[in-house]
């Protein structure tokens, strides 16, 4: 008699909290349906590989970048397979807001100094009623081409010297592994070597990221040319990187088939075949110091 009795008493304690724990998780459905959250993270660095992501640097950070590409891989031994050959930028970013951020940098490429500016003008959110599906970041930057021209070219001003870029980056963080970005890009070159050539060269950039582990994650990058006159003669620029994260560094190591590390270079005018062995190694490395926690800590 008592032991049907404790089995009833005990049915029922399990019946009150089988409906307790439904009553928990639908409260919890309820939460995770209204909750809105900003989508961080989803490219490593600034940079896919040449071209930007649509990260930006936080507020008072202050980002330097070194970029190096080698020669191509067939150039052969004697050439040490690019390894005796080198192009280099140093750059400088800097996050006046944590949406807003400008840029400078100087490649040894045609001697090119370049300057940009970046904002963030939508952030991808979860959630119900202000959910935003992607990410929308808004470039644009000015190259300078310093060399010095031809002694026989008395023609050339100012600016014959300056190329512009415009791009809208949207991206997509679809897991914690994977994220998508798409770039539809403009390139304005004042000066042009032929009379054929076009002033203004369309692209539309497709990019990638797969996250391999906490701290490593595979890239690439693809930039195809919509000016036909311009695909005609160069070569779309195909790129490929590996991310490595260590402490306050971001190594990434790249094969592309483009030299240049500026728009001006990997997108209107790029001349490199992947099936010829136009492949040139290089890397990223970025540092970041936070400039605005310096001054609270003096």
């Amino acid at each position: 008699m008592i032991k049907n009795y404790l089995l009833i008493v005990l049915f029922n304690l399990l019946a009150i909290a089988a409906r307790g724990q439904d009553e928990l998780l639908k409260m919890a459905e309820a939460a995770d349906s209204t909750f809105t959250g900003k989508v961080s993270g989803t490219f490593k660095a600034t940079r896919l590989v040449n071209g930007h992501s649509v990260e930006t640097n936080g507020n008072g950070s202050l980002l330097f970048l070194i970029s190096h590409r080698f020669g191509t891989l067939n150039s052969g031994a004697y050439e040490f397979f690019g390894l005796d050959q080198a192009t280099i930028r140093l750059g400088l970013e800097y996050g006046i807001t944590d949406n807003l951020n400008i840029g400078a940098g100087r490649s040894s490429l045609e001697k090119t100094y370049d300057g940009f500016l970046k904002y963030k003008l939508l952030q991808q959110q979860t959630g119900q009623g202000l959910a935003m599906p992607v990410t929308l970041t808004l470039f644009t930057s000015a190259a300078i081409r310093s060399l010095r021209w031809p002694p026989e070219e008395t023609s050339f001003d100012f600016k014959h010297r300056l190329t512009y870029t415009h791009q809208l980056l949207f991206a997509r963080k679809f897991t914690e592994r994977f994220s998508l970005q798409l770039s539809p890009t403009l390139v304005h070159r004042n000066l042009v070597e032929t009379s054929s050539d076009e002033n203004n060269v369309y692209a539309i950039g497709t990019s990638g990221r797969f996250k391999l582990t906490k701290r490593t994650s595979f890239n690439a990058e693809y930039y195809y040319l919509l000016s036909e006159a311009t695909r005609n003669n160069f070569r779309n620029a195909l790129s490929l990187g590996f991310d490595i994260e260590t402490g306050g560094h971001v190594f990434q190591l790249i094969f592309t088939n483009a030299q240049g590390m500026v728009e001006k270079f990997f997108i209107p005018q790029n001349t490199g075949y992947w099936s010829d062995g136009d492949i040139y190694f290089g890397f990223n490395i970025s540092r970041t110091f936070d400039l605005k926690g310096a001054e609270k800590s003096q």
